[in-house]
């Protein structure tokens, strides 16, 4: 017997995004799914089988070759949410939303083809064992990283609880080599945050979900409640960049805001029945009834896919909140995936789901009741860069500085990555306003400033116009109630 589970998938290729919703009531769905070797009902498929283990110049293991025609049957459906997973790679995704994994707690990232640590986790193994920013990662175990993928790094960073990963780093503050070992630890995973926003005499709760996972939830009636034990009067609910999730887990959420037997969303088979999915009081979370009522804006963005369009979708339909920001990536499909029998899983598209006044959002994206762009440094992914780079030069490390300096407010007439004049001028400029060496040149100093700078510039909640709009909206709602 294997087991079942629906899925609403969403896949961003820009960030390798990749996360899943599996329908509440389905997690446990018996199967029965019949296993043989690699003969099938289809004689061309063992005929080809046979030929290439047979007469094949290359050797190739019988597994790889099943697995080969398992990715490409799904791969000839076209459907990007349809998709085969090696056991590896199902182990990977259903990690992905788990409440908690097993590491050392530092965020890497690949520059150059150095590994580079962006930042460690505030009181993680690697807090503790003294991994810095900007850390190269050169050795792990006593074996070089030439050739690896960020992909493969990571993994092999990961381990077993309570076991130690011997990592040589390169510090460049010190110009020296240092052998580090780290204990890996459960690293807990929060997927909901929240803090009071005061503004003009009145408290809103500010709630932040990166995505829909299996605690959230949880994570959400203990925001909430702390939020509304701190006196807040509306809840701005902020979902940008939200791949997705569990289904549970928003019609949960949805079902705090709503009121009992609410239809939040539709799930439609291929012969076109529908099912309404219906929010309900459950024991297991008893959400303060006050979020019923309490005034409720949403923001999202072109990142905001699947469960974070059920959300939204939801609210707009039913008029319970105001959404903000710009149009949702548009994901209205549904998956069910599988286990087989080698330890993979099939992913299928076979169903759609609708919003509760049955649109079918995808392709289309939910759009927001009150359109803001944003700032494009909110947009940008602030990274360590360690090389050095001067007039004359070109290359995509320098384009990524142009765009900061461009939305810092500098001059710089080019975003090409081609170190030109004016690109010296604003180079220049910044390292004076920096207060670093002078000179015109791009080095670690003026990338660690640089970077420093703008996510100063992103934590002052002042210049997130979509922030303030949403908030402007709340504060109208709080005064006319």
């Amino acid at each position: 017997m294997r087991r079942s589970r629906f899925l609403l998938f969403m896949t961003l290729a820009a960030v390798a995004a990749i996360v899943f919703l599996v329908l509440d009531g389905c997690s446990g769905q018996e199967v029965e799914t019949k296993t043989e070797g690699p003969s099938s009902s289809f004689q061309v498929i063992d005929e080809a089988y046979k030929l290439i283990k047979e007469k094949g110049v290359y050797p190739v293991e019988g597994d790889a070759l099943v697995e080969g025609a398992l990715r490409g049957m799904a791969d000839v459906i076209g459907d990007p949410y349809s998709t085969y997973f090696t056991e590896e790679e199902a182990k990977a995704h259903k990690e992905s939303l788990a409440g908690e994994r097993v590491g050392i707690g530092a965020e890497i990232t690949r520059s150059n083809g150095k590994f580079i640590i962006v930042a460690p986790v505030k009181s993680s193994p690697a807090e503790k064992a003294g991994l810095q920013p900007y850390d190269e990662i050169v050795q792990i175990d006593g074996k070089r990283l030439d050739g690896s993928s960020l992909q493969d790094v990571v993994k092999r960073i990961r381990g077993k609880e309570g076991t130690a990963v011997k990592m040589t780093i390169y510090r460049p503050d010190l110009n020296k080599h240092l052998e580090l070992s780290i204990t890996r630890e459960v690293i807990p995973v929060k997927t909901v945050t929240g803090k009071i926003i005061e503004q003009r005499g009145e408290k809103i709760g500010y709630i932040a979900i990166t995505m829909f996972g299996e605690d959230s939830a949880a994570e959400w009636k203990k925001v909430t409640d702390e939020l509304i034990q701190k006196g807040a009067k509306a809840l701005l609910v902020d979902v940008r960049g939200n791949p997705g999730g569990y289904l549970h887990s928003v019609g949960n959420i949805a079902g705090s805001l709503l009121s009992q037997d609410t239809v939040f969303a539709h799930m439609q088979e291929a012969n076109g029945t529908l099912t309404p999915l219906v929010t309900d009081s459950s024991k297991k979370f008893a959400f303060d009834e006050k979020l019923k009522n309490i005034p409720i804006a949403l923001l999202q963005d072109k990142g905001s896919a699947s469960a974070s369009e059920v959300l939204s979708g939801a609210l707009k339909d039913l008029k319970r909140g105001y959404i903000t920001g710009t149009t949702s990536f548009g994901k209205g499909t549904v998956q069910e995936t599988m286990d087989l029998s080698n330890g993979g899983e099939m992913k299928l598209s076979t169903h759609k789901w609708l919003t509760p006044k049955e649109r079918w959002i995808h392709g289309k994206g939910v759009e927001p009741d009150l359109e803001v762009k944003q700032n494009d440094l909110f947009k940008e992914h602030v990274r360590p860069v360690m090389e050095k780079y001067k007039e004359g030069d070109f290359h995509d490390d320098i384009a990524y500085a142009q765009r900061l300096l461009i939305g810092l407010g500098y001059g710089v007439e080019r975003k090409d990555g081609y170190f030109d004049e004016s690109t010296v001028m604003g180079v220049t400029d910044f390292r004076a306003d920096a207060k670093l060496d002078e000179g015109d040149v791009m080095d670690r100093k003026f990338f660690t400033a640089l970077k420093e700078k703008v996510e100063k510039f992103r934590k002052d909640e002042k210049n997130d116009e979509q922030l303030q709009m949403a908030i402007g909206y709340l504060h109208h709602k709080i005064s006319n109630k």
